[in-house]
């Protein structure tokens, strides 16, 4: 992606965006381009086309330079609208791809600053990712795209950066999440990010095995990962900066590379996307990449429990009793409310090991949070107001959307009652709901620590493209992560 201050000349092979603003506003640059804004807002009027966020209006060419027009609707120019504008000119491009079209010239709304040049690169490279695995060859794919800023300066520049080194973390861990899970077990992930974050040489990448883990009392992670012929991992990433101050924040990321249910096997209908349960681990390792390849002055360790969920005879049992990190016990009641068990070892590990100063887990952990949000939103629980304030407005800015669940004391002590169990510290299945036992089942391994726990499971994988967003693994919380990290709101 390149950003131009001036449109470039148009050739057979562009295609060009023409962004149209609220109540059908059209750029000043029209006539300029040789383009006729009388023409261009009287096709705008037959198709209804009044710059709401959304509206596309296809336009012919005389003489195909360039090869086509797209008037595509960016409403009132809100970080929100400009990603609707974005993602749908580069679909529309791509598809023109395939009859000769090479290059999509994107220009943004009069006024655009960095902030907006920022989301633009994000959304372009994000809504434009495919993950293909197939025999035939891939249709031809658009080559450049040229986001022109008039009046562009050097904080433009370093928004365009950052914009493309978050976009390609969040393709990563897309990638990660859609790697079928044959290929995808977890000594594949563990390697996967370990050659991935070697380029960085601030961060420093350790591989614990089955050894390590019986060692470090891992019971809970040696469980889940028993039953399968592919032993867990843990996958330990830390970017540390040059000037090591502020505190120390360790993400956690669930990594169940493959979830069958275990013995409480998910029907099938609850299996077949199952490759995605580790959708957390991927964007856990996805944010150090990002932070290290924007050179962030922020001490922040990914924790990745690796585990495949599997049926055999040496798989866990309900009723077993389980030893965690830290000598908690947890009675199994469901070996299908597995991921709590994995997140719970690396917790406590962070905390007691790795000397965490702010705890944050991402994880694919309960179907009641799709249920009660939906597929685009996310849950965040936490147990300090700072913390949530900044997630939050992280995930604004991001295009994240979250939803903070309850978990003060008057919202849920009558709650905790259901995870006591007559064998252990405490059972795996608490019973609904859902998504709030489950953060209270997660709380005692964050200790005193200001923790958050981010479910993700409704918005971590997609059932169709809806704006940047792609079908299949989404990257969800990389963006919302990434720029909480980067607000300095980590400083002593």
């Amino acid at each position: 992606m390149k950003l131009a201050t001036a449109l470039p000349e148009l050739t057979e092979h562009d295609v060009l965006a023409v962004p149209v603003g609220a109540r059908g506003a059209l750029p000043g640059w029209l006539g300029a381009a040789d383009l006729d804004p009388e023409w261009i807002a009287g096709a705008l009027a037959d198709t209804g086309n009044g710059g709401k966020p959304g509206g596309i209006t296809n336009l012919p060419v005389p003489g195909r330079r360039p090869r086509s027009l797209v008037a595509v609707g960016v409403g009132d120019a809100t970080p929100a609208h400009v990603r609707s504008y974005v993602a749908i000119a580069v679909r529309r491009a791509q598809t023109l791809a395939e009859h000769g079209a090479t290059r999509l010239v994107l220009p943004l709304p009069a006024g655009a600053g960095p902030e907006l040049v920022r989301v633009a690169a994000e959304a372009a490279l994000l809504a434009g990712h495919r993950f293909r695995q197939s025999s035939s060859p891939h249709p031809p794919r658009l080559q450049r795209v040229a986001l022109v800023v008039p009046g562009a300066g050097p904080a433009a520049v370093d928004a365009l950066h950052r914009g493309l080194v978050t976009a390609a973390a969040v393709t990563w861990a897309r990638d990660l999440v859609a790697t079928p899970p044959d290929t995808a077990d977890p000594a594949w992930l563990a390697e996967a990010a370990r050659a991935r974050l070697a380029e960085h040489e601030r961060v420093t990448t350790t591989v614990l095995g089955p050894r390590q883990l019986r060692a470090g009392g891992f019971g809970g992670l040696l469980a889940v990962g028993g039953g399968s012929d592919s032993p867990p991992r843990l996958v330990v990433a830390e970017h540390t900066p040059a000037d090591a101050g502020g505190r120390h924040v360790v993400l956690v990321g669930k990594g169940i590379t493959f979830d069958t249910g275990g013995i409480s096997i998910k029907p099938t209908t609850g299996m077949r996307h199952m490759h995605t349960d580790m959708a957390g681990a991927a964007a856990v390792l996805a944010v150090v990449d990002a932070v290290a390849r924007l050179g962030l002055p922020v001490r922040v360790t990914a924790l990745a429990p690796l585990a495949e969920n599997a049926v055999s005879g040496s798989a866990y049992r309900p009723g077993d009793v389980l030893t965690h990190v830290g000598g908690r016990t947890t009675e199994v009641r469901n070996t299908d409310a597995e991921g709590r068990l994995v997140l719970a070892d690396a917790l406590a590990h962070a905390r007691l090991a790795l000397g965490a100063d702010v705890l944050v887990d991402v994880a694919t952990l309960t179907g009641a949070a799709r249920t009660a949000l939906g597929a685009r939103t996310g849950a965040l629980y936490a147990t300090d107001d700072d913390l949530a304030a900044g997630l939050l407005a992280a995930g604004g800015a991001a295009g994240e959307a979250w939803w903070r669940m309850p978990l003060a004391e008057e919202h849920v002590a009558h709650l905790r009652a259901q995870l006591d169990s007559p064998v252990a510290d405490a059972t795996n299945a608490p019973g609904n709901p859902g998504a709030t036992t489950a953060a209270l089942f997660l709380q005692p391994f964050a200790g005193s620590l200001p923790w958050a726990h981010l479910d993700i499971a409704g918005p971590a994988r997609a059932a169709a493209d809806h704006g940047e967003t792609v079908k299949g693994g989404t990257g969800f919380a990389v963006r919302t992560l990434l720029r909480w990290l980067e607000s300095g709101m980590l400083a002593r």
